[in-house]
């Protein structure tokens, strides 16, 4: 059993955390299951609720995840997510060695106002297609996306169940997408999308909005928000070969 000491001026859930962070870079993998946390609470002498204290601590580092009904689980280490030109997430997964799933969680038509319209540059009012998809891999969520297409990319995307809609969009319409822009931004996840990414609300979500230009013709036709999980994915960003500041090329 580690040992714990007391009145050290380290509090005894820190020096938990502690052991089991060492434990964790040691010799446990992504998706390993920790013990629970009644065997953990006997193993370090201590009671349930101090037990608690110490993987809470893990769990805002983003090293492990409480999974209901199951216990506790080791987090896949952090992707890095290039920001360039292309928009290619299960393409870039899968270079890496990594297999990503892609949800569609629901699709809607509505209209379009505010930053949507702006974004993707058509009239307020004006239709568009929104899909909301999760992103991850092995039923570990790394991205919450908002999808709004317009133009010959929103047709295609009507028949889209999933998984890459970059390749759908290619395989149905032969339209590519290119990043015209993207900003980015921390903030707090809400509650559903927080249930979504499987985090805690105290935890920041990366924030990009991005604009996407049909490859073809030129014309800007889908605005995407995304929320990547910030303990599992860092983000690269490349220099923008163009901005929407000014029209797109014809």
């Amino acid at each position: 059993m580690p040992q714990l000491v007391r009145q050290s001026g380290i509090a005894i859930w820190a020096q938990i955390a502690n052991a089991l962070r060492a434990e964790i870079e040691r010799g446990l993998d992504d998706g390993d299951w920790l013990p629970t946390e009644p065997d953990l609470a006997a193993r370090f002498g201590v009671n349930r609720h101090t037990l608690r204290r110490a993987v809470d601590e893990l769990i805002a580092e983003g090293l492990v995840e409480r999974v209901h009904g199951r216990g506790t689980r080791v987090l896949a280490r952090g992707l890095v997510y290039g920001l360039g030109r292309d928009t290619k997430f299960t393409e870039r997964l899968a270079a890496s060695g990594r297999t990503a799933q892609v949800t569609l969680l629901d699709q809607s038509e509505i209209a379009a106002d505010g930053g949507v319209a702006r974004r993707l540059r058509v009239v307020e009012g004006a239709s568009v297609l929104r899909l909301r998809t999760l992103r991850g891999e092995e039923n570990l969520p790394y991205a919450l996306t908002l999808h709004f297409l317009t133009g010959d990319a929103a047709k295609a995307a009507r028949s889209y169940t999933g998984g890459s809609l970059t390749r759908h969009l290619r395989e149905v319409a032969g339209i590519t997408l290119d990043r015209v822009e993207s900003l980015i931004t921390t903030r707090l996840p809400l509650p559903e999308d927080a249930l979504a990414l499987r985090m805690p609300r105290t935890q920041p979500v990366l924030r990009v909005k991005g604009v996407n230009a049909c490859r073809e013709c030129g014309v800007i036709q889908e605005y995407a928000i995304t929320q990547f999980r910030g303990d599992r994915i860092q983000l690269s960003v490349a220099d923008p070969e163009w901005a929407t500041d000014d029209p797109p090329p014809h």
